[in-house]
């Protein structure tokens, strides 16, 4: 029987968010869960994988914008959806969004980004790239990711590798690999 606590008198908040509440731009997991939450969205189709993502400033922990697999309209991907949602929100087209985008800007991703997209669109790891402000600086310096794409659909991925190559520190956030896989692979032949 578990136990019961008195808690005391109920009592509730109206002023600002409690700091408790506001999300620490430290606690990567907590934003990879956040993403994962963005996953379980995308609806489950043999063809693609379920990934969530998240735009987040990094210094102040403010979450910009969020996406998943196939939220926008077309065949888009989350990190695409992030971008393009950040974009019409600021009414510039996605090429630009980096104009509008806070100069620490991160993105969380549950699933290394794409560097291959079999529809022909502009894959995931070139939209993080295009990301500059209009200084030409880049506003998205880290991804931080959940897992590698597994080799299913286009053999091995070399988003990571490219991100690198063009000076985006690329992060693991270890500690729910199972989980997203399993959200990314639902509706897949087992």
């Amino acid at each position: 029987m578990p136990e019961e606590f008195d808690t005391g008198p109920v009592r509730t908040w109206d002023g600002p968010v409690p700091p408790a509440a506001k999300p620490d731009p430290k606690d990567h997991l907590q934003y990879m869960r956040l993403a994962l939450d963005q996953a379980q969205e995308s609806p489950p189709k043999p063809s693609n994988f379920r990934v969530g993502a998240l735009l987040v400033d990094a210094d102040t922990g403010t979450i910009l914008s969020r996406g998943y697999t196939l939220e926008c309209e077309g065949n888009t991907h989350a990190e695409q959806c992030c971008l393009l949602k950040f974009a019409k929100a600021h009414d510039l087209p996605e090429e630009s969004v980096g104009e509008a985008l806070p100069t620490n800007t991160v993105i969380y991703t549950t699933m290394e980004p794409c560097n291959l997209r079999l529809s022909g669109n502009l894959p995931c790891a070139d939209r993080i790239i295009r990301t500059r402000g209009k200084d030409g600086q880049p506003r998205i310096k880290k991804v931080y990711l959940g897992v590698k794409e597994p080799e299913k659909f286009v053999g091995e991925n070399e988003g990571r590798k490219k991100l690198e190559e063009n000076g985006i520190e690329c992060i693991h956030v270890p500690g729910l690999e199972d989980r997203i896989l399993s959200v990314a692979t639902a509706g897949h032949e087992q």
